[in-house]
């Protein structure tokens, strides 16, 4: 559930008064926390980057989302130093979103916008969402421990975001005279150091912290409140605030990304696929399905589902099945280890994880599910059409296997029904078959058939010779 993020890096000093800044842009980050939100976030940060921009501001409204993309974001964030980056929260950052905006340099909010509750969950051994144990709300607190201090906030309100036992106290360092807020653990630990200004009302109690933009003002975890984008604006000494709009990259990307187009480039590869094998050599369904998977891949990729594991596992997953096919049909291991594999990494490249982790991810499992089966059951149903009625189907009938043309001399075809050769090339199902010195292409009516196994010419339809086995009929005439 938990990213495995490096240690938090170094950051640049917490700006304490507004900068005045030449170019700065606004990157909606809207809804749910998914790897590809995460993506396009990254995109669009790199694009301002090489437009020479030196303010980044993040305009926030979430409800929160994986708690592993929401670290990676807000660790992202953090080890920008070309700009000034700033979290804006015009309505609410929540749960991931709020770990997320720790990493900006400025937290700026709407007087009524809410900031916090960022407890984790797990998914139990018993299928029921529970309250995640010790050692993981060990390890989220810490890290937004280090994400707060590195830009100068109170690390115990960030703390207090994931530990809803929590109390934070307002104190006054009995030295320096600063003020600042420590959980009740440390006041405790030293208490000659500090005297007790009050306990913050929102903290402990079974509750995850949560504040408004005028309370996280007042306990210096936001820097300023901001009503609109004009304020936004004039905040850095700017004119106006472009806001950048999704391209026709991104648009395409989401689409891809969708169930229902990913589950038809899924049928329309598979189809493909078998179009290969029933017209072997001509290239056209290896086309077709290359294509398609190249474009599945490509899109979840980019849309941030997608690493080089779902390629291994999918293309293991491919030699298992030719294994199956071309060099030990009738296994059925090697079939159902490709198979496997297959959907394995089918299931990871169209949601980025294997176990679901919160509910959100079993609804998120239980569609792609849902779509490999029907995408497999849909094939299924094309596969027996096209064996079928390969040779009148339009979309296929240029492709199939040819016999030869009538002999000039005798105007004949040159083979009849019940005529006997060889395979001369493995019939899976198309392939070779060799009679009289001649050699035609054929295919094979049943099984698959080994390379130099005796055949039988059953039937010409068409423009198909299709053959069997001699041993199916009884031995060799």
């Amino acid at each position: 559930m938990l990213s495995s993020a490096s240690t938090v890096a170094a950051a640049k000093e917490p700006v304490k008064e507004p900068l005045k800044c030449t170019h700065g842009v606004i990157i909606q980050f809207d809804g749910e926390i998914l790897p590809g939100l995460q993506h396009y976030l990254y995109r669009k940060i790199e694009a301002a980057k090489s437009e020479g921009a030196d303010l980044i501001i993040l305009e926030i409204d979430s409800p929160g989302g994986e708690l592993y993309t929401s670290l990676e974001i807000a660790e992202y964030m953090q080890k920008i130093d070309w700009a000034h980056t700033v979290a804006y929260v015009p309505r609410q950052a929540i749960s991931g979103a709020a770990i997320a905006s720790l990493g900006c340099d400025e937290i700026l909010m709407a007087p009524k916008s809410r900031i916090g509750d960022a407890g984790a969950i797990v998914f139990g051994s018993d299928s029921l969402f529970r309250l995640a144990p010790e050692k993981i709300v060990s390890y989220l607190t810490g890290t937004l421990r280090g994400l707060a201090e590195a830009k100068g906030r109170p690390t115990a309100l960030a703390e207090a975001f994931a530990d809803k036992d929590l109390k934070i106290h307002h104190v006054r360092n009995l030295k320096t005279e600063k003020e600042t807020y420590i959980s009740e653990r440390d006041l405790k630990a030293d208490p000659g150091e500090w005297k007790d200004l009050g306990m913050v009302a929102a903290s402990g109690e079974g509750r995850f912290l949560t504040l408004t933009g005028q309370e996280a003002v007042k306990l210096d975890l936001a820097n300023a409140l901001i009503d609109n984008r004009e304020d936004l604006a004039a905040r850095f000494g700017l004119h106006d605030l472009p806001v950048v709009k999704p391209t026709g990259v991104d648009v395409a990307l989401e689409i891809l990304n969708s169930w229902l187009v990913t589950g038809l480039l899924l049928l329309i590869g598979l189809v493909g696929l078998y179009v290969e094998l029933m017209a072997p050599g001509h290239g056209v369904g290896g086309l077709i399905a290359a294509a398609c998977f190249l474009l599945l891949f490509w899109s979840h990729f980019l849309g941030g589902t997608a690493g080089w594991l779902e390629v291994v596992l999918f293309l293991l997953g491919v030699v298992f099945v030719l294994v199956e096919i071309l060099l030990l049909p009738g296994t059925i291991l090697p079939g159902l280890i490709g198979g496997a594999l297959i959907v394995t990494s089918l299931v990871m490249l169209s949601q980025g994880f294997l176990v679901p982790a919160t509910m959100r991810q079993v609804h998120t499992l239980a569609g792609t599910m849902g779509m490999i089966v029907v995408s497999f059951g849909l094939f299924v149903v094309v596969a027996v059409v096209i064996s079928r009625q390969f040779e009148s189907l339009p979309l296929f009938s240029h492709l199939t296997l040819k016999p030869p043309e009538a002999d000039d001399a005798s105007g004949e075809h040159g083979f009849q029904i019940g005529d006997v050769g060889t395979a001369h090339t493995p019939l899976r199902p198309g392939g070779k078959g060799r009679f009289s010195e001649r050699t035609v292409d054929v295919l094979a009516d049943g099984d698959f058939v080994d390379r130099g196994t005796d055949i039988r010419i059953v039937r010409v339809t068409g423009n198909q010779v299709i053959v069997e086995r001699v041993e199916e009929t009884g031995g060799t005439p």
